[in-house]
């Protein structure tokens, strides 16, 4: 599995962020480097994962040249996020929700797997 650079910003006010130039959408924060970086690993996976089962193919990671010659860019760090190996283990649940609840849900993606287990691990995030 190939390494991808993610870019890490810091406003006064606000979180560290991170997102990664090869991946639009893909976007995490921490409250400090540390999980920053944590976050940013995880946010890559659950997004590689979300693409596998699509179907969609992954990119190939951009140069560092090629992130950091962007304008757009010029204010933020680069680091390069280690290999993202297997996806965790799924494991089959079977869940009771509202009909309108997962209406809700399919109207804001494709995927319900990825979308309930990005909310649980942000319910989770926020309870700590």
């Amino acid at each position: 599995m190939a390494n991808y650079i993610a870019l890490i910003r810091k406003d006064p006010a606000s979180d560290f962020g991170v997102e990664f130039p090869d991946f639009p959408g893909c976007v995490s924060a921490g409250r400090d480097l540390d999980e920053a970086r944590r976050m940013a690993a995880e946010a890559l996976a659950l997004h590689i994962q979300g693409m596998r089962e699509d179907g969609a193919p992954l990119p190939s990671p951009s140069s560092l040249d090629t992130i950091m010659n962007d304008p757009a860019h010029k204010d933020a760090v680069a680091f390069l996020v280690d290999s993202v190996g297997a996806p965790p283990r799924g494991m089959r649940l079977n869940v009771i929700l509202p009909e309108d609840l997962v209406r809700e849900i399919d109207r804001t993606t494709r995927n319900r797997s990825r979308f309930l287990a990005e909310a649980a691990r942000e319910k989770l995030r926020q309870s700590a």
